[in-house]
């Protein structure tokens, strides 16, 4: 059993979607929500999860919106959830941005989607791509394209349609790598880690199956071969279209995909990461009337790579003034809203080093030392490059037709969380 009903409220806690499941007690309790949040949210006890006599509220936040889903029974609470995020993706999908300004606009849609993605409180087709063959929206109206729901919603695969045809078979793999990295004072790594999704972006003709093989450590392990180019997955999660159980037996990633984009699945490493680009950074105080700062930033990744679009956001004292810098390579800006200085390299070179070099007036020094220094953050993205060594061994395409299809391989890293304290 899932939710009761589900509710969108604004930020005020007023009710601007409502759709009952079950007609039970649960839907006529949803003004005691929003008192029961802002008392739970003043005693410092907020919980996902709030309960009002037999009521359960299961809510989550998105922009200025809440959805609620309700339940008087003993609920599945993981799926409640694992629905309501599902939702926010769906009516993204439609829509672009979820806010109550496009909740509004178009109440007819997404009552129509309510309707469609769950019945008698059991989640049921939630797939944004079947949705939209059946669900159309045009100038905030909803068309129903067909008077008969599509058979991909009861096939077996129901991500895929039938009768798919392209003058040009390809697919897309897009491998992109997150690092989060937290360095101390000292230079000593406190966190690193990896998060990985493989994305395809697929345009095959007909009902094909594709097998992906990664240089996966337990796949060599099982076949017997080297492990010095292997990387041992974790957290591994899959779309649905993936067999899980030919990957339990054997390891091998094999699925029909869905026409068009999608993440085929995420992984986590948490292994011990050199950082990528390192920062040192020195602040030197002149008698309470200026601060200088000198960062010296430096590609730790072979010298072939470039990281593009780097951004190095430097903490300031709040009450810095009369900003001037030097830079040796791209440019410095300062952020007075975030007490940042910004510094700009549209390209790094693995192996180089650059210099920045900011001068402010400072009336106060003392006050720094009562506000503490924020970390210095990094983003950057480095292409045809995985800082784990994973590699995309074969993307196997078989289909009845026999047609010849052409995969081609992307490797992307970028920063994630990534900061290095300065003190």
């Amino acid at each position: 059993m899932s939710a009761s009903a589900v509710f969108i409220l604004d930020v005020k806690g007023k009710p601007l979607i409502s759709r009952n499941y079950k007609g039970d007690v649960a839907m006529s309790k949803i003004e005691h929500f929003m008192p029961l949040l802002v008392q739970r949210e003043e005693e410092g006890a907020l919980a996902p999860l709030l309960s009002h006599g037999q009521v359960h509220f299961l809510w989550i936040k998105h922009s200025n919106l809440y959805l609620v889903a309700t339940t008087s029974k003993n609920a599945n609470a993981s799926l409640v959830y694992s629905f309501l995020y599902k939702t926010i993706e769906v009516f993204c999908e439609y829509f672009k941005e979820l806010e109550e300004e496009s909740i509004r606009d178009n109440f007819v849609i997404v009552y129509e989607l309510l309707d469609e993605l769950m019945d008698f409180g059991f989640p049921q087709t939630t797939d944004s791509k079947i949705l939209q063959e059946y669900i159309t929206q045009q100038s905030n109206k909803l068309e129903t394209g067909k008077s008969r729901v599509p058979p991909t919603v009861t096939n077996a695969v129901s991500w895929r349609s039938e009768g798919i045809k392209y003058k040009k078979d390809e697919v897309f793999i897009d491998v992109i790598e997150s690092v989060n990295l937290l360095v101390n004072a000292n230079g000593s790594v406190l966190l690193s880690e990896i998060v990985g999704t493989i994305k395809l972006k697929v345009f095959l003709s007909g009902m094909p199956e594709l097998r992906l093989g990664l240089n996966d450590r337990v796949l060599f392990e099982l076949t017997g071969r080297s492990k010095n180019k292997s990387v041992e997955l974790e957290d591994v999660k899959f779309h649905q279209c993936v067999r899980l159980s030919r990957f339990d037996n054997d390891r091998t990633i094999s699925f029909i995909p869905p026409d068009g984009d999608f993440e085929l699945m995420s992984y986590r490493l948490s292994t011990q990461v050199k950082p990528l680009i390192w920062i040192e950074s020195v602040i030197e105080k002149f008698s309470h009337s200026r601060v200088e700062i000198m960062v010296k930033a430096k590609g730790q990744f072979k010298k072939q790579s470039v990281a593009n679009g780097v951004e190095i956001s430097v903490p300031v004292p709040s009450d810095a003034d009369s900003p001037r810098f030097k830079t040796s390579v791209g440019s410095a800006k300062y952020v007075p809203e975030r007490n940042v200085v910004i510094w700009s390299i549209k390209s790094f070179p693995g192996g180089k080093e650059y210099l920045m070099r900011a001068h402010f007036g400072l009336p106060s020094v003392e006050k720094e030392e009562v506000e503490g220094r924020p970390p210095i953050g990094v983003k950057f993205e480095i292409p045809y490059f995985t800082v784990s060594g994973i590699q995309v061994r074969y993307m196997k395409i078989i289909e009845k037709s026999g047609y010849q299809a052409l995969p081609w391989v992307r490797y992307i890293t970028q920063s994630g969380d990534y900061q290095l304290r300065t003190s």
